[in-house]
C-alpha cells in the first residue's frame, strides 16, 4: 500500500519504483552512501571495525568486500574473538575479586563494631582461619545488584553523550547502549558515523571507553544472571525430586551424585 501511494503521488510506475529500491538496497549493502559520512577504511574506521568484530558486536555497516579481506577476517576473527572472550572472563574474575575484597572488608568492619572480632584482629592471622570470616564469600545477589547499578549508571552516562553528540533521542541512545553492550549489534543505530564532530578526538575516545566498559560490564552481568538461573533450575529439580523420593533417592551405600549436576 505504501509503494502504491508513493507511486501514485509522484507519478512513478510501481515496477520501476521496486527496481530502484532494489538498486538502492544493493548500494547500501556495498557501502555506497549519498551523505558525506566518515570514510569507512581510514585508520579510525578500520580500528572501529576490528573492535566490532572481536567483541562480536558486528554492526554490519562496514564489511569486507574482497576475497582476501574475507579470508583474513575468518582467520583474524577466530583468534580475535577467542582472545576477547578470554579478556572478558579475566575481567569478570578481577571484578568479582575486587567486589569480594570490598564486601569482606565491610563485613569484617561490621563484625568488629558488634564485638564479634577482637580489636587486634588482622587479615592473614591464625585467628582468621577459625573465625566466622573463614571461607566467607560475597552473595551472588549483592554482586548482581552492584553490577546492575553500575551497568545502569554507565548506560545513562553514555546515553547522555550520544544524545548530545549524535542528536538521538535519549530512549534511542539507551536502546543503542543495550544493543551494543550486549553485543547484539543490530546496526540500525551506529555511533561515530558522521564525517566530523565537535571535539572529535575526545568523542571517539569516550565512545571507545564506553563501549569497552559497557561490554565488559554487561558480559559480567550476564554471567552472574546465568548463575542465578542455574541455581533456580537446581532448586526446581530438587523440589521435583523430593516428590518422588522413594524412586529417586539412592539406596544405602550407593555413591552420591555430584552436587549441582543436572541429571
Amino acid at each position: 500500500a505504501t509503494l502504491r501511494n508513493f507511486s501514485a503521488a509522484h507519478g512513478v510506475a510501481e515496477p520501476e519504483l521496486r527496481a530502484f529500491l532494489r538498486h538502492y538496497e544493493a548500494a547500501l549493502a556495498a557501502g555506497v552512501r549519498a551523505d558525506a559520512l566518515r570514510p569507512r577504511w581510514d585508520f579510525p574506521g578500520a580500528f572501529y571495525f576490528v573492535g566490532t568484530v572481536v567483541s562480536t558486536i558486528g554492526f554490519g555497516m562496514t564489511t569486507p568486500a574482497t576475497v582476501g579481506g574475507k579470508a583474513f577476517l575468518i582467520a583474524y576473527g577466530l583468534f580475535g574473538c577467542a582472545g576477547t572472550i578470554l579478556f572478558f572472563n579475566l575481567f569478570l574474575e578481577r571484578i568479582i575479586s575486587l567486589l569480594a575484597f570490598i564486601m569482606r572488608a565491610c563485613r569484617e568492619r561490621q563484625l568488629r563494631r558488634s564485638g564479634l572480632l577482637p580489636a587486634t584482629f588482622r587479615r592473614g592471622s591464625a585467628l582468621s582461619e577459625a573465625d566466622c570470616l573463614a571461607g566467607w564469600k560475597p552473595s551472588v545477589y549483592h554482586v548482581l545488584l552492584i553490577l546492575g547499578l553500575f551497568a545502569v549508571l554507565l548506560s545513562c552516562c553514555a546515553s547522555a553523550m550520544y544524545t548530545s553528540v549524535e542528536g538521538w533521542d535519549y530512549v534511542d541512545s539507551l536502546y543503542f547502549c543495550f544493543v551494543t553492550f550486549s553485543t547484539i549489534g543490530f546496526g540500525d543505530l551506529v555511533s561515530s558515523q558522521h564525517a566530523a564532530y565537535r571535539n572529535q578526538g575526545l568523542y571517539r575516545l569516550g565512545n571507545f571507553l564506553f563501549i569497552l566498559l559497557g561490554v565488559c560490564c554487561i558480559y559480567s552481568l550476564f554471567n552472574v544472571i546465568s548463575i542465578l538461573i542455574k541455581q533456580v533450575l537446581n532448586w526446581m529439580l530438587r523440589k521435583l525430586s523430593c516428590r518422588c523420593c522413594a524412586r529417586c533417592c539412592p539406596a544405602p551405600g550407593a555413591p552420591l551424585s555430584r552436587r549441582n549436576a543436572i541429571t
